[in-house]
């Protein structure tokens, strides 16, 4: 963070992945950076200070951001066993997990020269996030990213057939971790389609499923409590029926739309979200080691999807999910905040 003759400049380089914005602080604040401490108490420590969450709101809120703004803070990572570490944030606070933040910046990170790359190849790029750590493949060719694979922590199916009440009635989800907790439900027990033109609809549905839910303390972490709460909500639909390949496997199609935190809206498939999904497949026998899952989102972007791995969590079976997309550049830019603007940190509307 600079300051020129009494105005704040921050840096940041704006990504997307699949739709989603990720703008991306390598310059975090002071109070972030300090060593002997992981990046989930590197994010306990962004949530306690005044002045961290006044640098959040300022980057999300308007009128250098929107109401779904996404991003994160470069920090360092747990230990020498990974390159980077991150602190994901929204105009809500700062969240555990984020697949589309982890795919566009390991692809920034490649793209700018930080982590050596292949000019035609892979190059393997291991972050720390507060939900632990994760791993994305950058693949290369002719000198510029091509796509990026990203493996997640392990994810699992936290509870089944959860009844919450509606305007429209009760409707019955489940619950996923996919490093956070989601709740997960056909778009069409509401009533709706995961469709541009119902985002509106779709969102006030999620926001009071998800409050509902965290009303009733209905997704408590096993083992952190840091990791507890429902995140978001996913809707889902069947986009294509299940498609048989040569060598006995299955190709999935599915859109989705997750509506997280206060009702943002992820342009995305949503990388964790996918992964709870994933788990949610794998434990019903949808998908299968082998099988592949065509993750739509709302804006038609997609994630191709599988389970890289079986695993067993807190005593629960679990699975690795994996899944592949692209991130490409939007900006790079100073923000700078006059100290005779009232606005500041901004505001939100939506």
């Amino acid at each position: 963070m600079l300051r020129a003759d009494g105005v704040t400049q921050i840096e940041t380089v704006d990504w997307h992945t699949g739709g989603e914005p990720f703008r991306i602080v390598p310059e975090a604040p002071a109070q972030l950076t300090g060593p002997g401490r992981t990046v989930a108490e590197r994010r306990v420590a962004a949530i306690e200070s005044p002045d961290v969450q006044w640098i959040r709101k300022l980057l999300c809120s308007e009128p250098r951001g929107h109401a779904d703004m996404y991003g994160g803070f470069l920090v360092p990572p747990d230990d020498d066993g990974a390159d980077l570490g991150v602190l994901f944030w929204h105009k809500d606070g700062f969240s555990t997990a984020c697949g589309h933040g982890t795919m566009a910046l390991a692809a920034w990170a490649v793209a700018s020269g930080r982590i050596p790359a292949p000019a035609d190849g892979v190059a393997q790029v291991v972050i720390d996030v507060p939900s632990g750590r994760v791993r994305a493949a950058v693949r290369t060719a002719g000198g510029l990213v091509e796509d990026v694979t990203f493996t997640n922590v392990a994810s699992y199916v936290h509870a089944r057939g959860v009844s919450v009440a509606t305007p429209a009635g009760a409707v019955t989800v489940d619950i996923a971790f996919g490093g956070a907790m989601y709740a997960v439900l056909p778009a069409a027990a509401v009533g709706l389609r995961v469709r541009p033109g119902e985002v509106t609809d779709l969102i006030a549905a999620g926001r009071r499923i998800r409050n509902a839910l965290n009303a009733a303390g209905a997704a408590e972490h096993p083992a952190d409590p840091r990791l507890s709460g429902v995140y978001g909500t996913i809707f889902t639909e069947q986009a294509a029926p299940p498609e048989s390949r040569a060598d006995g496997t299955r190709r999935l199609h599915q859109r989705n739309i997750t509506v997280f935190a206060d009702g943002e809206v992820d342009r995305s498939p949503c990388g964790s979200g996918t992964s709870a999904r994933i788990a949610l497949l794998a434990a019903d026998g949808e998908l299968r080691m082998g099988d592949e899952l065509r993750h739509e989102s709302v804006v038609g972007s997609e994630f191709r999807a599988w389970i890289e791995e079986t695993a067993e969590v807190h005593g629960r079976d679990a699975v690795v999910p994996a899944m592949r997309g692209t991130a490409f550049p939007v900006a790079t830019c100073r923000f700078v905040v006059d100290p005779r603007d009232g606005l500041a940190p901004g505001f939100v509307l939506r």
